[in-house]
């Protein structure tokens, strides 16, 4: 079971591995600039953090056994005058035991590793996030020492409003550059594809017969070496065309002349001799050779058809006026009507000499296989920017499993002598270079029509 392969876009391929990247880098740099930010921020909080709580602890001063803190009303004022930047402190002796601030601020997890060497740590009040520093000192006699813990804490939502701001102010700049980048990417993608773009339509616009090489002066260096490789290919085609045809016209050359030669001695001897015995022999003798005659005018016919189609403004009502009037004495010999019906002009672009083949075929077929007293008749119809071609008998049709093999190279419906199944395979292949196709239709209550729908 074969599938089928999937097409991605070239255009498609860049984009993606050019802006992806980019947008994963801007994005990853916008975390960092958050971190970073975030960290300084941090390290400016813990030097004012640790600021304060050495002057706090400045501020209180051992008085025999005891102490005197002197804390104005005024500075603790200050300190916790702004809700969103809030600075809480607690003086506690021993470390724990509530003195003076705010005692539901956090106690640190351990204690600090030397006296007067401050402890940053973090915590919560009231749900909100804090930085925390922690500054045991030593007061009191020799003898009997005692400990101070002084610490200060102040929220971080400043601190996180800070870094918001300050990566918005450096991605905005970043996301503008990279939109314009990214309009940058676009244009230089599109415009260095703008040669495999006209290539392509040079190439989809061309008919089999332009074969001629593709001319591109401004393209880079890899097109270049496409479109040598594709003229390279032209080229050899071009060749083969030339050889088949001129195969064609030797071998139908070599052949039509020693047949039209024995149908001409067959005749001649059919006319000396009175024997009936030789006279049947001699008449076999002459149908196999007429069949073999238009075997090969069929086969030559069919080969011009699939490697040539030259479309010039034509009038095909008056083509076909003609073609009816060039086959009336065989009509006429054979006893059918023959005649055309249909437009009094109809303009198509087209070839006059394949679409006459066409024709002549189409009634060869009907005189052929109608029964004398029938009638033939020819007719061009148009419709919209379509024409019809149509050639309809009232002779004896085809079945229904006939219709779907007609158009089968050397099928045949009937074992009639003079046919050799080609007729109606050629019709549909010059129908098809006319940008059409062919198709065949019974009539009531009996008899045959072929349409060809001509672009």
């Amino acid at each position: 079971m074969s599938s089928t392969p999937s097409r991605q876009s070239l255009r498609r391929q860049l984009l993606l591995w050019l802006l992806l990247p980019q947008l994963v880098l801007w994005a990853g740099g916008g975390l960092l600039t958050h971190r970073i930010a975030l960290s300084y921020a941090e390290k400016g909080i813990d030097q004012s953090l640790t600021q304060s709580v050495r002057a706090l602890s400045r501020q209180v001063k051992p008085i025999g056994s005891g102490l005197l803190i002197d804390f104005p009303r005024a500075a603790q004022d200050v300190l916790e005058q702004d809700p969103d930047d809030r600075v809480s402190y607690t003086v506690s002796s021993p470390p724990g035991q509530f003195l003076l601030g705010n005692q539901n601020l956090p106690q640190p997890d351990q204690n600090p590793a030397v006296f007067g060497e401050p402890l940053l740590y973090g915590g919560k009040l009231d749900g909100q996030p804090l930085r925390i520093v922690a500054l045991d000192v030593q007061y009191g006699d020799a003898d009997a020492p005692q400990t101070l813990r002084v610490q200060v804490g102040k929220g971080t939502a400043v601190q996180q409003r800070i870094a918001r701001e300050l990566v918005a102010d450096l991605l905005a700049p970043l996301l503008a550059i990279g939109v314009l980048l990214s309009l940058l990417v676009y244009g230089g993608i599109r415009r260095g594809l703008a040669p495999l773009t006209r290539l392509t339509d040079q190439l989809e616009n061309r008919s089999i017969n332009a074969l001629q090489p593709i001319g591109m002066t401004q393209a880079p260096s890899e097109v270049h070496a496409l479109v040598q490789a594709v003229n390279g290919l032209l080229a050899e085609v071009e060749r083969s065309v030339r050889q088949e045809k001129r195969f064609i016209n030797d071998a139908a050359h070599q052949l039509r002349t020693p047949l039209a030669g024995l149908i001409s001695q067959v005749e001649l001897a059919q006319r000396e001799t009175a024997d009936p015995v030789l006279g049947a022999r001699l008449n076999k003798v002459l149908t196999g050779a007429e069949r073999s005659a238009h075997l090969v005018h069929q086969l030559l016919t069919l080969a011009r058809t699939e490697s040539t189609a030259r479309r010039e403004p034509l009038d095909l009502a008056a083509l076909a006026r003609e073609v009816a009037r060039d086959w009336t004495p065989k009509a006429v010999i054979a006893g059918i009507d023959l005649g055309y019906e249909g437009a009094e002009r109809r303009e198509i672009e087209g070839d006059a000499l394949q679409l006459r083949e066409a024709m002549s075929n189409l009634i060869d077929n009907a005189l052929r296989y109608t029964p004398a007293g029938s009638t033939v008749t020819l007719r061009v119809e148009p419709h919209g920017t379509l024409t019809h071609l149509v050639v309809e008998d009232n002779g004896p049709g085809l079945g229904a499993n006939d219709i779907s093999h007609v158009f089968q190279r050397f099928w045949r419906a009937s074992d009639q002598p003079g046919g050799c199944g080609l007729g109606l395979a050629i019709v549909r292949e010059i129908a098809r270079r006319h940008g059409g196709d062919a198709k065949v239709e019974r009539v009531l209550p009996q008899g045959l029509r072929v349409v060809l729908t001509l672009g």
